[in-house]
């Protein structure tokens, strides 16, 4: 699926992330062909498509952990098959896993994860705790929290990042009807921030105040 033709004003520079011709092709079977996309400073760009159409691939793509059948990733013009650290630091991704470690508290996670980052955001843990719903299970290890509370927790992670691109894969996993407002909020918060979100999902998980793209695998 190609999006409509670009204005004049953003045709004359390159897209924050821009996908060209893209082609996957998992175990034998082709997902999808000649998708391309563009997204810029606070787009959201959500990811549709039946189980099985490639909505985990196109993300795992767009982060640079594997590469397409053919066609190109763009990050500021710049192919990512040659992206260096700078592309990688600007990328928070968050797959089906939540990536948390089950025998660390809830701030134990989050401290290990602002530390990859050099520690930007820890003085934010509290109240990223508050926000995600976690507010005194802090010295809680993870193994005890439900699954919604970890979702929560690994989601909590977004708010210790100032990483310009989420790749969200089915961020509402596991939520209540209080988590998915929280992501809505994130989400939300991050556009209007100049961030840019793909977010792969069956439903949007976006507030009404957000424009969005849609892209249809």
């Amino acid at each position: 699926m190609h999006e409509p033709s670009a204005t004049s004003s953003t045709a004359t520079r390159p897209a924050r992330l821009e996908a060209i011709a893209l082609c996957c092709v998992r175990n034998e079977t082709t997902l999808f062909r000649d998708l391309g996309f563009r997204a810029d400073e606070g787009d959201v760009l959500l990811i549709g498509g039946p189980n099985g159409s490639g909505k985990t691939s196109l993300l795992r793509l767009l982060a640079g952990l594997c590469a397409p059948e053919s066609g190109t990733v763009r990050w500021r013009g710049t192919d990512i098959a040659s992206a260096d650290a700078d592309f990688r630091s600007a990328v928070e991704y968050l797959g089906h896993a939540n990536g948390i470690k089950l025998d660390l508290t809830a701030v134990e996670n989050l401290e290990f994860a602002a530390a990859l980052r050099g520690g930007r955001g820890s003085a934010a843990i509290p109240a990223a705790l508050d926000e995600a719903g976690l507010s005194g299970l802090g010295e809680t290890r993870a193994r005890l929290l439900s699954a919604g509370q970890r979702r929560r927790l690994a989601l909590a992670r977004l708010r210790l990042s100032d990483a310009p691109l989420w790749l969200l894969d089915e961020p509402l996993t596991a939520l209540d009807a209080g988590g998915r407002e929280f992501v809505a909020g994130l989400i939300g918060d991050h556009a209007r921030r100049g961030g840019t979100a793909v977010v792969a999902t069956h439903e949007s998980p976006v507030p009404p105040s957000v424009t969005v793209k849609r892209v249809a695998l």
